[in-house]
């Protein structure tokens, strides 16, 4: 059995044609058609190896050989699955974004990554998109009923969620507080942070987003919006029982976590 892959990825299609094998011809042909009309221009070592190798798989044939299936890895093909390789050999391969250990961290709760991914590609249903759909609509932030809404006001330019974001995040960064959209994906990517630090900031982000969109589509459906001093005390009681979850399974780098919160509560 031959690593050699696909004839037409190895030599180009033309000289597969060359070679007498048909564009769309099956493994079986290739292996069984040993009368095949060959142009002179292919006579190269490697298209020679290939006839030698065809042959003998022919050889193997006629013996009753068992086939053996194989897996492409890279440029060459193995007898050994690999998940990870087959996965990146399929998907389209784009360049690595980098935000994405900012929103897919180590002890996250995957709907707030989710969501915020959505958010970040800006694909969450703001109204500035429905707009798009339907101009007629009424493109007001339900939350603070000032200002159109689209994602980098929902989050945290809103007078009701900039107040949420302040009580949350203010007491960790200090000085480099901020409530814009590009300053924050800044700060959940620098990872010359304290893994304490960064985690509360990264959790109490994806969770004041979740929360906020929870919110924003209850006032859509016509439900009451939750006060922000209670929306707030809910949150941050969230968070301590996340921080305070990680304490008991002692996870690595989060011995302190809790504590630390508190401190940037006062």
């Amino acid at each position: 059995m031959s690593e050699r892959g696909v004839l037409s990825d190895l030599l180009g299609e033309r000289s597969v044609i060359d070679m007498g094998i048909r564009k769309d011809a099956t493994v079986e042909e290739a292996i069984l058609c040993s009368h095949r009309r060959r142009r002179h221009c292919t006579c190269t070592v490697l298209l020679k190896d290939i006839e030698v190798d065809l042959s003998r798989m022919r050889d193997c044939l006629s013996q009753a050989e068992e086939g053996i299936s194989l897996w492409r890895k890279d440029s060459r093909f193995k007898n050994q699955f690999s998940a990870q390789k087959t996965w990146q050999l399929i998907r389209e391969t784009k360049a690595k974004c980098s935000w994405s250990r900012g929103i897919w961290f180590s002890q996250a709760t995957p709907k707030f990554s989710f969501m915020m991914w959505l958010a970040t590609l800006d694909r969450r249903s703001t109204m500035d998109r429905i707009l798009c759909w339907n101009p007629s609509i009424d493109a007001t932030c339900v939350l603070c009923k000032n200002a159109p809404e689209f994602r980098d006001h929902l989050f945290f330019e809103c007078s009701y969620s900039f107040q949420v974001w302040e009580h949350l995040i203010k007491g960790m960064l200090r000085n480099s507080y901020t409530n814009i959209w590009s300053g924050i994906m800044l700060l959940i990517s620098d990872r010359k942070k304290e893994k304490k630090k960064l985690f509360c900031i990264r959790y109490a982000l994806q969770s004041a987003m979740y929360v906020l969109w929870r919110e924003r589509n209850k006032v859509k459906h016509r439900e009451k919006l939750m006060p922000k001093v209670v929306l707030k005390k809910m949150l941050d009681k969230d968070i301590r029982n996340k921080l305070s979850l990680l304490r008991s399974k002692r996870v690595k780098g989060m011995e302190g976590a809790l504590q630390f919160w508190f401190v940037t509560r006062a």
